[in-house]
């Protein structure tokens, strides 16, 4: 234990402060007991961050006693309870929830350091699920010591211990903890890895945690060259519209596979373990197929995009349900509908009719499957799915397109991309003119 209150001693000054991730087991408050005992030297200020998950009967004893802990050690307690879970991926989105809740604090207290109890063994477990799961070089060295996070650092000062070195730490002080039972439940895959393969490694070597360390931090040093090197290809192949694939594909497979692999890792920065070497080979496979668009559907609701000769990685926003009867104007996410009394324009930004030719009142409604449309000077109808992919139209965009139809459901009008049968010339009969105004900041 002496060599992690070196760690801290020299790692912090006089009136830091410090957010401390604090569940009440073991680890936590071995941390919380190392950080006490440099407090009243250093000045510290620690504030003690616990997040009650609901999610076991014991929850509410163990935010007590946390609670208790921080007002005798004259430690400032932060709570936060997470009340409902919306993502399959609980632990996922629990984590998130955590880490949003922990930058609020470190933004309340103008904290310089988050510090969480991960340890050696922690890190053995993560690098080997890792491993069976497939991922990137950067997913499989684990977790680092140090993570920079601009205006603070995330800090892990236990990570060269074992879950052994701190229980004895905390039984030989009489310091009191709480085992979360459901950690020896084999229902949880960290679980399996924890009983199964723990026990084996370390009957074959005792610091084997310290090994993984080292093997951590290597991979970590060929992340950092390989993320320099990238970032110079990136300079060239990166556009407003996304990865050019031309080029892309013109490098060597590896390489291909690595900047896929770097554009992942910048949406999922501390959350690597929901993507995997699938996930990449699936978007491979999408860059080197004939068709001009498609997706890959990636975890947390985003999708590995490519639109003709770009790829981005984009939040797959849900399509827009709407659907409004035109009176005078109809404001859209995408821009405004209205009617003019005159407009010299010809293009498709508006659209003249005869009301003798359609069936009012006019709807402006989200676009359906299945939607057809009688273009103008064009025999039979097309598919208006065709017609956004003929006209280059963004998947982004598609999301949230309108259009405008009478009472019977005849599509007059794709606002600003295609007019219907049912527009008039300039010099002929019309009673009701359209006028669309979109909205630049959505395009």
């Amino acid at each position: 234990m002496n060599n992690v209150l070196t760690y801290l001693n020299d790692l912090l000054y006089k009136d830091d402060t410090i957010v401390v991730a604090t569940s009440g087991g073991p680890d936590s408050m071995c941390l919380l007991h190392l950080l006490c005992d440099l407090k009243k030297g250093l000045s510290l200020k620690i504030v003690i961050a616990h997040v009650n998950h609901k999610l076991r009967e014991e929850s509410e004893e163990e935010a007590l006693f946390v609670e208790s802990f921080a007002k005798e050690n004259d430690l400032i307690y932060e709570y936060m309870e997470i009340k409902e879970y919306n993502n399959d991926n609980l632990e996922s989105e629990a984590r998130q929830k955590r880490y949003e809740f922990f930058k609020k604090l470190i933004n309340k207290y103008h904290a310089l350091y988050l510090m969480t109890a991960h340890h050696g063994d922690d890190l053995i477990e993560t690098i080997m699920m890792r491993l069976v799961r497939g991922s990137s070089i950067k997913g499989y060295s684990g977790f680092k010591k140090q993570i920079n996070m601009g205006n603070y650092k995330i800090i892990r000062p236990l990570i060269s211990l074992t879950k052994k070195d701190i229980i004895n730490y905390m039984d030989k002080n009489n310091y009191k903890y709480y085992i979360d039972k459901s950690n020896y439940s084999d229902i949880y895959t960290r679980n399996r890895y924890r009983m199964n393969l723990l026990p084996f490694l370390k009957s074959e070597d005792k610091n084997v945690h310290l090994k993984f360390l080292k093997f951590s931090e290597e991979l970590e040093q060929v992340n950092v060259f390989l993320d320099k090197y990238i970032s110079n290809i990136l300079k060239d192949m990166k556009e407003e519209q996304g990865l050019n694939i031309t080029k892309l594909l013109e490098l060597d497979e590896f390489l291909i596979k690595k900047i896929i692999e770097h554009e992942l890792s910048l949406i999922y920065i501390n959350d690597l373990f929901l993507v995997s070497d699938k996930n990449t080979l699936a978007i491979i496979e999408l860059l080197k197929n004939n068709r001009s668009t498609g997706y890959i559907n990636l975890p947390n609701d985003y999708i590995a995009l490519k639109e003709y000769n770009y790829l981005k990685i984009v939040n797959n926003t849900k399509e827009e349900v709407f659907k409004y009867v035109l009176d005078n104007e109809v404001k859209l996410n995408n821009g405004i509908i209205k009617v003019v009394k005159e407009s010299n324009s010809t293009s498709n930004f508006v659209l003249r009719l005869n009301s003798k030719n359609i069936k009012l009142p006019i709807i402006i409604r989200s676009r359906l499957a299945g939607d057809k449309i009688a273009i103008k000077n064009l025999n039979g109808t097309k598919k208006v799915k065709d017609i956004l992919i003929d006209e280059k139209i963004s998947y982004q965009k598609r999301k949230n397109i309108s259009i405008v139809t009478d009472s019977e459901n005849n599509v007059l009008w794709i606002p600003g991309i295609k007019k219907s049968k049912f527009d008039v010339k300039k010099d002929e009969n019309y009673d009701i003119i359209l006028s669309y105004e979109e909205d630049k900041n959505e395009c």
